[in-house]
């Protein structure tokens, strides 16, 4: 037996409701009358039966307190909210079935202290989460991102640069009061809450109450005359000022790396400082590239020394001059892929270790006629026998010519019809380290 059903009657259910049906009413009604979801609903007047002022839609009339009056938006909220919160706990469900809200309030549950904030609860059901209620966190001013140049051989060697830049610093004139020691810089107008109430005279027993920005302060619940602003920062509590930051670059730091200045952000009063976040932004190199710790570079050599062996010279990242070689009779064809251990980016926080330095090999074949036609044979005498292949009966015999794209015309042929990229790239497989 129910003794009183005021809080059932806000919510718009039955004494003998579920856990589930309570919570379903409450999550259709917050979603009514949130103050911040929609700040024209809960203003109507309705009719309760037998006449007097009730709450606007059926089955929100209460008893007692409940029907008393047409409440704004934010207070039946928080009506609401209370009744979801006794109605949703087995135990407070179970002290006001018996007693109603007076067992509540002796029961320790009621009263001003004993419901949390109803806003708790909305943010528990759509998205906000809800709030933790202890020592209260320190609050930070916005964290600023910027983005720093750097080059290959900055990444490699390590360097130190420079960054200036400009932020908020607290004025030091009015110490970041923004007027004279003593002033009260509440906005007279919204009483500090940032927000102005304008009520609308509807009918007799309705009204309308509209919130919005305060049009004195600007939302901001402080303002001062012209007169008591300080002339340092003219009321605005903080001044630009140039701040140069030492950037340190370790080596083998990656291209958008990011390194981080503890609050050395904006400095705003009653908030600790922000951070500066530097991102570092590679440039691209001539020769070079980056994967991972690797270093890939290409190397073009003549035909002789890709059948004969070869010696060429590859110049570092620090200035250094690599002598690299191979054995006499390795043959190394166009595209080949080789590496040399231990010359690649130096790894991150370990600078003693090395990645690979991967050489992609280009060969260089000698121009048409470099070689007189009569000493073909002798040249031919050094590679291995070849097949002859003989004219036929069935055969055409056809020549090759060279080949312009720019000067085709047809549809398949328009200057593009063969790029680069059609061809396969070994530099798309993986790379294994070979010794030459």
């Amino acid at each position: 037996m129910v003794k009183e059903t005021g809080y059932y009657d806000l919510l718009g259910v039955k004494p003998c409701a579920t856990t589930d049906e309570i919570k379903r009413a409450y999550r259709r009604l917050a979603l009514r009358y949130h103050p911040d979801k929609n700040p024209s609903e809960g203003e109507r007047v309705g009719t309760q039966p037998g006449g007097g002022p009730g709450l606007g839609p059926p089955g929100l009339w209460g008893h007692g307190r409940h029907d008393s009056l047409s409440l704004p938006p934010a207070l039946q909220f928080k009506q609401i909210s209370q009744a979801y919160e006794v109605l949703s706990d087995p135990q407070k469900r179970s002290l006001y079935d018996r007693g109603g809200e007076r067992a509540m309030k002796e029961g320790g549950v009621g009263g001003r202290g004993g419901f949390g904030p109803p806003m708790d609860i909305f943010d528990l059901f759509f998205g906000g989460g809800a709030r933790m209620h202890g020592p209260r966190v320190e609050r930070r001013g916005k964290t600023t991102v910027h983005q720093l140049p750097v080059t290959l051989e900055d990444l490699y060697n390590g360097a130190a640069r420079k960054l200036s830049l400009q932020k908020n610093v607290i004025c030091r004139s009015c110490s970041g009061r923004g007027g004279r020691d003593g002033l009260d810089t509440r906005c007279s107008k919204c009483h500090g809450s940032g927000v102005e109430v304008i009520v609308h005279q509807l009918a007799p027993n309705v009204v309308h109450h509209i919130q919005t920005m305060c049009s004195q302060c600007q939302g901001h619940g402080e303002w001062m005359r012209p007169l008591d602003r300080c002339l340092a920062c003219n009321g605005r509590k903080v001044i630009r000022e140039k701040k140069v930051l030492n950037v340190h670059l370790d080596k083998g730091m990656a291209d958008r790396q990011k390194i981080t200045f503890h609050q050395e952000g904006d400095q705003v009063p009653g908030l600790e400082p922000g951070d500066i976040v530097i991102v570092l932004d590679q440039k691209e190199h001539p020769v070079f590239q980056r994967r991972g710790n690797d270093l890939i570079v290409k190397k073009e050599i003549d035909l002789v020394d890709a059948l004969c062996g070869c010696k060429t010279v590859i110049h570092t990242l620090d200035s250094r001059r690599l002598l690299v070689t191979s054995r006499p009779g390795t043959i190394i064809k166009p595209g080949d892929i080789k590496c040399i251990p231990n010359e690649g980016m130096p790894v991150y926080r370990s600078p003693t270790q090395r990645g690979k330095l991967i050489v992609h090999f280009q060969v260089r074949f000698p121009e048409p006629g470099w070689l007189p036609t009569h000493q073909l044979r002798q040249f031919q005498a050094f590679f291995p026998r070849r097949e002859e292949v003989m004219a036929t009966e069935d055969t055409e015999e056809v020549e090759l010519r060279e080949y312009f794209p720019h000067l085709e015309h047809g549809r398949h042929f328009t200057g593009e019809a063969y790029r680069e990229d059609d061809f396969e790239d070994p530099m798309r497989h993986n790379v294994q380290c070979q010794t030459s």
